[in-house]
């Protein structure tokens, strides 16, 4: 297999592989000798001590979700490296693509998943005296779990708010004079339209940050200045996974997320060959996690479909980071691209476009086949009721028709977690129903 293309060397970048190496070689040495799961996979390892290049990954097998969900029985994963006994924290996947996944962690673990989150609130500028609302239900899903527990690690203000309406949410905020708003893009963009619907003036309350997690939109442009706007505060993103761990960050004035290299080693699948993509080049992203022992993954197919850029040698010398960066976050996933009459497009590259209509307060997008050919409907809440614009911006950005239809204001779904606005109901292969 051709190798991953090396990004520009420095000082820095020298020091940061070499650190990745070393740390990714004590994962080995500890691992393979009690977990089954990659032991299998990685017999072809005889002597992990020995590991000295991420190249040598190249000729590694890939690790599938759809293995980790076959291995897993009872509640319990298959991936896991200790006793039972020894995990103090259960977890799973939200099932939104398959069955769901149950993932164990140690405490070693967890402080593993604090280190991660430093980072995001670093970016931030996180501290302790923030207090930090974290708008979600949480469930059994770890992302929130490990915001709220970085917060508390940080000394800040944790605010739980499982079970609370919009408007309890809001007084909340009020009440405590939260700092920050910890939400997925579309909850933060909801409880700015519940607080409208109630005349409560969100840029008043005083959240001068909003971390967004959990869906993509936190790195679109268009999505990050209506965050903005509605609550008057910074926009950072974030993006992580239950069975990988929290791996990317943004920052407060761009729209992209750095991939956290110091705890994951990232590769790249171009969509068009399937071999290292090239810089800029649309492309699968594969993570292999550089801790977090007692539940890891090997060069693990996200499906997230991402364009990685590498910074120069000068730009890191004169204090660039020098993490692979991901122009304009997650772009979609593998599993969702469309071909609507022979254009290969994203439900996210539509929704991208749909937000950049501030009156367009929700939208939600189906597939469908009709006389063997797909075809798109885009349904939205519209102000203005005039869907013959947003249709006329798609064909100019896409070159694609879709049938945009308005329909009445609070009939779309609404979501505190993953938004769900695709909906596939072709009927020929490739179709999702």
């Amino acid at each position: 297999m051709p190798r991953e293309p090396r990004p520009a060397r420095s000082g820095l970048r020298d020091a940061l592989d070499v650190r990745k190496v070393e740390r990714f070689r004590r994962l080995l040495v500890e691992l393979l000798p009690h977990n089954a799961f990659y032991a299998a996979k990685l017999s072809h390892v005889a002597d992990p001590s020995r590991f000295g290049s991420f190249a040598e990954l190249a000729d590694w097998p890939f690790t599938f979700k759809d293995e980790l969900v076959a291995a897993a029985s009872g509640g319990r994963p298959g991936n896991i490296t200790w006793a039972v006994d020894r995990y103090v924290r259960y977890h799973q996947t939200s099932g939104t693509h398959g069955r769901p996944l149950p993932v164990f962690d140690t405490a070693d673990d967890w402080r593993w998943w604090m280190d991660c989150w430093r980072i995001v609130l670093d970016r931030g500028g996180v501290e302790a005296s923030d207090r930090v609302l974290v708008a979600s239900s949480f469930g059994p899903y770890a992302g929130f779990w490990s915001g709220f527990d970085a917060v508390t690690s940080r000394g800040g203000m944790a605010i739980p708010t499982g079970g609370m309406t919009g408007i309890a949410r809001l007084d909340l905020i009020r009440t405590l004079r939260a700092t920050v708003l910890l939400a997925t893009p579309s909850y933060a963009l909801h409880l700015a339209e519940v607080a409208e619907h109630a005349k409560i003036d969100t840029r008043a309350l005083g959240v001068r940050l909003v971390i967004v997690a959990g869906e993509p939109g936190g790195s679109v442009a268009a999505t990050r200045g209506r965050i903005r706007s509605a609550w008057g505060g910074d926009v950072l993103d974030h993006a992580g996974a239950t069975e990988v761990g929290p791996w990317g960050v943004g920052d407060l004035h761009g729209d992209g997320l750095d991939v956290i290299e110091e705890f994951f080693h990232p590769e790249f699948l171009s969509l068009e060959s399937g071999g290292p993509a090239k810089p800029g080049e649309p492309a699968e992203l594969v993570l292999t996690t550089l801790g977090r022992v007692g539940a890891p993954v090997i060069r693990y197919r996200t499906g997230d479909v991402v364009r990685p850029t590498w910074a120069s040698a000068a730009d890191v010398e004169a204090g660039a980071c020098p993490w692979v960066r991901l122009d304009g976050g997650i772009l979609g996933r593998t599993d969702d691209m469309l071909v609507i009459r022979g254009v290969n497009v994203f439900p996210q590259a539509i929704d991208e476009i749909v937000r950049g209509f501030p009156e367009v307060v929700e939208h939600r997008l189906t597939a469908s086949t009709r006389e063997s050919l797909d075809e798109l409907t885009l349904e939205i809440e519209d102000h203005l009721d005039d869907p013959g614009r947003v249709a006329r911006e798609l064909k100019v950005r896409l070159g694609l028709r879709v049938d945009v239809r308005t329909v009445p204001a609070g009939s779309l779904p609404r979501f505190e977690g993953k938004g769900r606005r695709f909906v596939d109901h072709r009927s020929r292969p490739g179709g999702k129903s």
